[in-house]
């Protein structure tokens, strides 16, 4: 269940009164608990207990080590299998919360609030949920559904600029894989603002959520949501084992200027299409510095993909603006090619 949350929150306070949770925990980070709790706790309207769980911000937190202690102070207040967990962050806090919720006893329910793009738009949708282990995204998690999704989109003016481009990525992709008229829309806006974004912020949770309603286990057409993420994130990985972290919607751009690339020398679109989607990308993006990457090394991130199968590397390409495709093997050569291509771009951002 999406559901846009009006002013008053009458929505998310009619949920709480038929689900009836024993407890409620609220999952946030040190942001999230300044800028977006307050708004909450001054709308919801309940009488069940309510306890607030803060944790520091940042991807490095999605981890076992912040999940162990997660599930330790849910037992440490008496959570039981009829508690429900609320997680009120961006994507890192939805992802973890949901994995902590989903292992809890096997499995507490828990609803998602996001308060970014990002997280409106890809991490709070669909049911996976996760943890990052030895500089590999996601690698470790499970498939859970919240019972719902509650969006606010007031929550975004607070937002910073680089996160609600990062968002703004996986909008592009919604566009790229399942909709023309979406893509066409998010292309022809001028700039990446709050108010230039926000009609069509649902558009691309109702794409995202179809998508998922008819492949949950991800066995077939769920995987060209990954389009742009088999070489994004290993840039990310990459940057983020050096130290650095890359937004996910940035190495996302990269991953599917790549992956347009790649499309077009695996014959799946023409050069002209290739040369439009390429000029709308870097229009909204920098060109990350990925000049210290082997291809090597980034092709051994690649082969340790989930999506993989018999060792062999899984794309997600695109065969149109608006029609993705799934399970595509492409040539070593061709990938090769994909990433030189993009380490031969002016650079406008150095990481």
């Amino acid at each position: 269940m999406i559901s846009i949350l009006d002013t008053q929150f009458s929505l998310l306070n009619l949920y709480l009164s038929e689900a009836l949770p024993t407890k409620i925990f609220i999952l946030c980070d040190e942001n999230t608990n300044e800028y977006c709790l307050p708004t909450l706790l001054l709308n919801m309207q309940t009488d069940i207990p309510f306890e607030i769980i803060e944790i520091e911000a940042g991807e490095e937190m999605k981890t076992i080590e912040t999940a162990t202690q997660l599930w330790e102070i849910l037992a440490d207040f008496g959570a039981d299998r009829k508690s429900l967990l609320i997680n009120l962050g961006g994507g890192v806090i939805t992802d973890l919360g949901g994995f902590v919720a989903s292992t809890y006893k096997r499995g507490i329910r828990f609803v998602n609030m996001p308060t970014s793009l990002l997280a409106m738009c890809d991490a709070s949708i669909g049911g996976k949920t996760g943890i990052d282990h030895q500089f590999l995204k996601n690698v470790v998690g499970t498939f859970a559904h919240p019972e719902a999704v509650f969006v606010y989109p007031n929550f975004l003016d607070s937002l910073p600029f680089v996160e609600l481009r990062s968002g703004f990525a996986e909008m592009l992709k919604h566009g790229l894989i399942a909709s023309r008229s979406h893509w066409e829309n998010l292309s022809s806006l001028s700039e990446i603002n709050v108010a230039a974004v926000s009609p069509y912020i649902k558009e691309s949770m109702m794409i995202k959520e179809k998508v998922v309603s008819i492949d949950f286990k991800e066995e077939n057409i769920r995987k060209t949501l990954n389009f742009g993420h088999t070489i994004g994130h290993a840039i990310e990985s990459l940057f983020l084992e050096q130290g650095s972290l890359v937004p996910h919607g940035e190495a996302v751009a990269a991953g599917m200027i790549c992956e347009t690339y790649l499309s077009c020398l695996e014959g799946l679109i023409n050069r002209e299409t290739r040369d439009n989607i390429i000029n709308t990308i870097r229009k909204f993006y920098p060109v990350l510095n990925i000049q210290n990457f082997t291809d090597e090394a980034l092709i051994s991130l690649m082969a340790n993909d989930k999506k993989n199968t018999s060792g062999k590397i899984n794309f997600s390409l695109i065969s149109a603006v608006g029609s993705g495709i799934y399970d595509y093997q492409s040539t070593e050569k061709n990938i090769i090619e994909s990433i030189e291509f993009y380490g031969s771009l002016p650079k406008d951002s150095f990481y």
